[in-house]
């Protein structure tokens, strides 16, 4: 089924609904024009006549260039009602990857604003395959005159849906293919687990995730806020929303939520309607977890594990996280949670697992019905991370992590680990015991040459200024309490860890790494 049938049946069984309202800058507050849900499937039917009226047909593949607005949910639901392919690139990924991605997808089609009309004039090569190039401006231009297509496009079953590229954090920015099934089982899963439906309405902080809420019936509020610098978004702002629209379900970067929390409290601010704090993207300290609790008197904090390839797979409440806590700070890793129900995961186990470590750890493995089949155009990246197990598509994450007890724990990337002649070093774990310092604000391990020998080294992010031989004396005697962390012992001050494009937030290794190698 198409995964836009289910905003034709939500605008059936709740046509006058608010379906998507915009939080717009007015007077130093806001104002919230809406469609309902009546007016949105309206709308989204008549963008789809246009779409075909330009001559796109089922199965091109369509750049999206559109900022979050009333209308992108719009759009983005017309696509998949045609039966083309949106292609949903990370305008933040930086000019060459962009670049390089556009031209991999072979667009025929695109709907975008000005600023990639510019960029398809000064890199004609980037997007010579696209034919029909339409404006938003053109797109949704006296639209009430266009007669509604209310016919559905059919998918083939394994019919490709979308295509999502990754941010390229942790290498090369790579199209995930996923499917219509695999739209549908996202949603149900999400929406299980968060017991979500239409008396809910949600504050996205991440505009995809507007489609899996809409889809369930849910209001859709649009922030203001840029969502491609969410550690720069305003949290006044964005508190001023919640509260406003009674927002019972909000989801974004952790570099989102631990700003928004503290604006909470040094104003004693609490969102009473608030029922689910959801941050991914990242690992989340237990410190944000806790800055949380006394701002949500009906809600709680979440932290899901999943990865555009597959998601979700893993989540729990940010209260059963502060449970494990303590064991983060002996270094045994960040617990997860349970896994999805559905969802199914396995160790790949790694042959050498450090002194004193809870369980066998080694490259987590996941296999269910949100497992996408595919990179677009790459079939080697397709073959490293995909393979047919016991229980059918499996996808190799590239996280390394044990379970144990029911709850997965993460111990970080594969291609972060450490390995020297003696053992391997594990990031999360290794980092979880020095980020129990008090000034340390966030730590990252890293490869050092020493003699012709690959040791492990840390870098860490203060929470203040400290003479640093003493600081350095402190890590050392923290490092030697552990097995695993007495080989530590060379060390390095950061003044601001690079950080992801997408969510900003993770720690960007490969320049932290380059950082390192510059101070040699």
């Amino acid at each position: 089924m198409n995964i836009a049938g289910l905003i034709r049946a939500q605008a059936l069984a709740h046509p006058h609904k608010r379906a998507v309202v915009l939080a717009r800058p007015h007077r130093g507050g806001h104002v919230y024009p809406c469609y309902t849900f009546d007016e949105f499937e309206a709308r989204s039917n008549r963008v789809c006549a246009r779409l075909r009226a330009a001559g796109l047909r089922a199965g091109d593949r369509v750049l999206l260039f559109v900022r979050p607005s009333l209308d992108f949910s719009v759009i983005t639901f017309a696509l998949f009602k045609a039966g083309l392919v949106p292609v949903f690139i990370d305008p933040g990924m930086g000019r060459k990857s962009l670049l390089r991605a556009c031209a991999e997808v072979k667009p025929r089609g695109m709907v975008a604003e000005r600023r990639a009309f510019i960029a398809k004039l000064l890199y004609p090569r980037a997007f010579q395959s696209v034919e029909c190039a339409l404006s938003v401006p053109r797109l949704l231009r006296r639209l009430k005159d266009v007669p509604e297509d209310q016919v559905l496009h059919e998918p083939r079953p394994g019919e490709t849906a979308a295509i999502l590229f990754t941010s390229g954090g942790t290498g090369t920015p790579k199209g995930v293919v996923t499917t219509h099934e695999i739209l549908h089982a996202q949603t149900r899963l999400l929406q299980e687990m968060f017991q979500l439906g239409p008396a809910d309405t949600d504050m996205p902080g991440f505009p995809l995730f507007a489609l899996f809420t809409l889809a369930m019936g849910m209001t859709s509020v649009v922030p203001d806020m840029d969502p491609t610098a969410p550690a720069n978004c305003d949290p006044a702002k964005l508190v001023a929303t919640l509260i406003d629209q009674r927002v019972s379900f909000a989801a974004g970067s952790p570099a989102i939520w631990e700003r928004v929390g503290q604006h909470c409290r040094q104003h004693g601010i609490t969102l009473p309607y608030l029922k689910s704090v959801v941050m991914f993207g990242a690992p989340v300290r237990g410190e944000i977890h806790q800055l949380w609790g006394p701002i949500l008197p009906h809600g709680t904090t979440y932290a899901p594990y999943g990865a555009t390839e597959c998601l979700p797979i893993a989540f729990a409440r940010g209260i059963e996280l502060l449970r494990h806590w303590e064991g983060n700070r002996r270094g045994e890793g960040i617990c997860l949670g349970p896994i999805v129900p559905g969802m199914s995961v396995v160790i790949d186990k790694d042959a050498d697992i450090p002194d004193g470590f809870p369980a066998e750890v080694g490259e987590i493995l996941v296999s269910g019905p949100t497992v996408t089949p595919e990179y677009f155009n790459r079939p080697d990246a397709t073959a490293a991370a995909k393979m047919t197990g016991p229980k059918g598509l499996t996808h190799r994450m590239g996280d390394v992590g044990y379970l144990r007890d029911g709850q997965l724990w993460f111990c970080g990337r594969k291609a972060h680990v450490v390995v020297s002649a003696d053992a391997s070093f594990y990031p999360i774990p290794v980092e979880g015991v020095f980020n129990a310092h008090p000034d340390v604000k966030r730590s990252a391990l890293v490869a050092v040459k020493q003699d012709d020998r690959t040791v492990p080294g840390l870098v860490v992010e203060l929470t203040r200024e400290r003479v640093w031989s003493e600081l350095e004396r402190e890590l050392r005697a923290l490092g030697a309490a552990h097995a695993h962390t007495r080989a530590v012992n060379h060390f390095w001050r950061h003044h601001g860890f690079p950080v992801d494009v997408r969510h900003n937030i993770k720690i960007d290794r490969v320049a932290l790494s380059r950082w390192v190698k510059e101070q040699a």
